[in-house]
């Protein structure tokens, strides 16, 4: 497990230098020019050959990764060029936003389709069967920001029940934290309970036909136990491995969800970026949000070889 461990780690490495490399080559394909922009309406060019000095935008490309790289060794992400502040200090910022978000939508995935999948599996081929899988195609066809503006629309202007926008930290109140997440939180989670939906039911139906599950049955094992203590463990791998991924994908930030709800989160910081040419920052955010997928991938491969026993032996 070890020389595993160490295999992936020494693979992170060339992985991050070659994310890097490729998003910092792609935002030299955006239109328009940083110093021009910063300069406002006058565009005196003395101020813009200042602004280009000063973040090197008048050094070749390779000359300004290795400035950006040199950084980073030292911790050092940059600064935004829109909000004069350390990217690394937006980055924390908005950190805690994003991971709650996630974290939370990840507990209404689990929640509605882990269970969704193994009813599916073991009561195939009934109206339970057909109902969850209904319900599983109206979660991955129904796009987010449209069921947003409709839960909005319920239970915001309607009912009045939660709020319709922003974010509350949960020192200032954790009920009205708790409130102005649910409605993101559940548009979020609703799309992945449906893919996780989908794999835990084809995961399950391939062990509760295998020979072992079949030899427990005869042997009169009752069927909860056969589910959660035999087929259940040896199905979760690609559940594991589904929910890091998807729980990374929620980490780099829910672009459409957070703009819907005035969420200040990874990917509204993103969009900001990206229309202000604000390269320092979406360096940093994609760089943080590459390490994140790789720690999640790792994590995911250390507790698939803790649930199935034949990993750990391989």
């Amino acid at each position: 497990m070890l020389r595993f461990l160490a295999h992936r780690l020494a693979l992170a490495v060339p992985t991050l230098v070659l994310a890097s490399m490729i998003i910092f080559a792609l935002q030299q394909l955006l239109p328009g020019d940083v110093a021009t922009a910063l300069t406002g309406e006058e565009r005196d060019p003395e101020v813009i050959a200042f602004i280009r000095e000063k973040y090197h935008l008048d050094q070749p490309l390779p000359v300004r990764y290795a400035y950006w790289a040199g950084g980073v060794l030292q911790g050092d992400l940059g600064v935004s060029v829109r909000l004069q502040k350390p990217v690394a200090e937006l980055v924390l910022e908005k950190l805690p936003v994003t991971l709650e978000l996630a974290c939370l939508a990840m507990l209404v995935a689990l929640a509605i389709g882990v269970p969704m999948g193994i009813l599916s599996a073991v009561r195939r081929g009934t109206w339970l069967d057909a109902a969850a899988n209904g319900v599983a195609l109206w979660g991955l066809s129904v796009p987010n920001f449209w069921l947003g503006i409709l839960l909005i629309l319920l239970f915001s202007v309607h009912l009045g029940w939660l709020p319709a926008s922003g974010y509350v930290p949960p020192g200032e109140g954790l009920i009205d934290n708790l409130k102005a997440m649910a409605m993101p939180a559940f548009v979020l989670g609703n799309a992945i309970a449906a893919v996780m939906m989908r794999h835990t039911r084809a995961a399950m139906l391939g062990v509760l036909g295998s020979d072992y599950v079949r030899t427990a049955r005869a042997k009169g094992v009752s069927p909860l136990r056969l589910v959660l203590r035999h087929a259940l463990p040896n199905a979760a791998i690609p559940i594991i491995t589904l929910g890091a991924l998807e729980f990374g994908q929620l980490l780099s930030g829910a672009v459409l969800t957070e703009q819907v709800f005035s969420v200040p989160g990874f990917g509204k910081l993103m969009v900001d970026a990206v229309f202000n040419r604000d390269f320092a920052t979406v360096q940093g955010v994609v760089i943080c949000t590459a390490a994140t997928y790789i720690a999640l991938n790792l994590a995911a491969d250390v507790l698939s070889a803790v649930v199935n026993p034949k990993l750990r032996r391989a």
